[in-house]
């Protein structure tokens, strides 16, 4: 391509922008008023969620101790993070493990009980929607968990298994390393019916029952042929909202973890990538280290969310 060709198309592509941002400015100035009522929040996204990312960002290339000012340091957190911290590594595997089976599973089951009980009757409808949600709404909900997995004989699982002699002494569920991680999972599912589920039902709810109507006109002869080509189109913004709070949820998950096993866990069996960011941050206040960590987690989350995007924008393809 010779030097004219590519002035060209450079200078296509600024006229292009120049159109664009022109556009846009004139697009904003005929819905002014609506800007003005978006501004107070728009502030307070920036400061409170924009801003503190940016931060985080320049700091993750410091040495932070909250005490002193912040020493430039470089590479050196990222550096640490991959070569000599050991437990970050494990953090790592944790979470990669837990977010791939918790993630997808809460999300298609949110999906699947909004889709069945979106068939139901009013009534029955809401009173089956509010019976799923509680352990959501709930926030000690995983105490019965505690109790069903208590180490001693007194716990639920270890009372049964001894009654019927399948085990001589009780079994340190929360402890046992060989244990832990499918407790964890099994806890974070039962409890996973959360906003997501609310915002499908809501989804289905509002879908024009005439496009059925047409489908079936077009040739769609079952409730399968139907879910893909009418259901979940109609539902791209709420499923997409659903694989954010997913993804978000299984690769942030700490509190309730914590709650269950302790922290550290036994051998860092169920450590995650949040807990150790909880550990440098709020414990050591090394916040140029956490701030790394966190980084490197929003950095994978967005990279999982433009991946669902992508699977997303094929349905009904």
């Amino acid at each position: 391509m010779d030097s004219a060709a590519s002035e060209n198309i450079e200078s296509g592509v600024k006229r292009d922008w120049k159109y664009r941002m022109n556009r846009t400015w004139r697009e904003m100035k005929k819905n002014k008023a609506s800007y003005l009522f978006l501004t107070p929040f728009g502030i307070v996204f920036f400061v409170f969620t924009i801003l503190p990312v940016l931060i985080s960002i320049v700091l993750s290339f410091t040495y932070f101790n909250m005490l002193e000012w912040p020493t430039f340091t470089g590479w050196e957190n990222y550096i640490r993070l991959f070569l000599e911290d050991d437990i970050f590594l494990i953090a790592i595997q944790n979470t990669l493990f837990f977010a791939a089976i918790t993630g997808p599973l809460s999300y298609i089951a949110c999906f699947i009980f909004a889709w069945f009980i979106n068939e139901l009757q009013p009534k029955l409808r809401s009173f089956l929607t509010l019976l799923f949600y509680a352990p959501a709404i709930s926030g000690n909900a995983f105490l019965v968990w505690q109790i069903f997995f208590s180490g001693d004989s007194y716990g639920y699982l270890n009372g049964f298994l001894m009654y019927w002699g399948l085990i001589d002494t009780p079994i340190i569920w929360l402890q046992d390393t060989r244990y832990m991680m499918t407790i964890v999972i099994i806890v974070v599912l039962w409890m996973s019916l959360s906003t997501s589920f609310l915002v499908f039902i809501g989804g289905l709810q509002g879908i024009d029952t005439k496009m059925f109507e047409a489908g079936a006109i077009d040739g769609i002869r079952n409730r399968w042929q139907e879910l893909w080509y009418i259901t979940l189109p109609a539902m791209r913004p709420y499923l997409m909202f659903g694989a954010i709070m997913a993804i978000t949820g299984s690769f942030t998950a700490a509190g309730h973890i914590t709650a269950l096993v302790g922290f550290p866990s036994t051998d860092y069996a169920v450590h995650t990538v949040v807990q150790h960011l909880q550990d440098y941050g709020m414990t050591r206040f090394e916040m140029g280290y956490a701030s790394a960590i966190a980084f490197l987690l929003f950095f994978a989350m967005v990279t999982t969310q433009k991946i669902v995007q992508r699977l997303l924008d094929k349905i009904g393809e």
